[in-house]
């Protein structure tokens, strides 16, 4: 019997960044870091492009329309959950450009939208989005994180 392969749970993350602020939002009812800032994400769905993720998540999330061609790669991080054995890639991606303004568009996941200073994260950023915010300044194109 064939042993069955190894599986991550893959994710994608927007970057939309204008005037040297980046677009978070903060998370809410989701059961999952509550009361936090990330950028607008989600999984990728089965037999889907990541790009393709990417346009949906920002679609139904923040309201706005992405070309997959608007989509650059930012960062690429390899994730272990603390205490878990579960284990992440996280596709980090920024928007050159978009159509429409961003808006909540999922009031029960989301209760605020905000831009911030790049620079000036809030202390309640999620970790591992920090880090890829920082990783992406710092034009590093591959981390792993919570290994240690």
């Amino acid at each position: 019997m064939k042993k069955e392969r190894f599986k991550f749970i893959s994710a994608v993350h927007l970057f939309l960044i204008k005037d040297g602020k980046i677009l978070l939002s903060r998370r809410f009812n989701t059961g999952y870091e509550d009361g936090n800032y990330s950028v607008p994400a989600g999984h990728i769905d089965g037999n889907e492009k990541a790009t393709s993720a990417m346009a949906r998540e920002a679609k139904e999330e923040i309201g706005i329309d992405l070309n997959e061609k608007q989509l650059q790669m930012a960062h690429v991080m390899h994730r272990k959950k603390p205490d878990e054995e579960e284990e992440r890639i996280d596709f980090f991606f920024e928007a050159i450009e978009w159509q429409g303004e961003p808006e909540n568009v999922e009031f029960n996941k989301c209760d605020d939208l905000s831009w911030f200073p790049i620079s000036q994260l809030p202390p309640n950023t999620i970790p591992y989005v920090k880090a890829g915010v920082e990783n992406y300044k710092n034009k590093v194109s591959f981390s792993e994180f919570g290994w240690d």
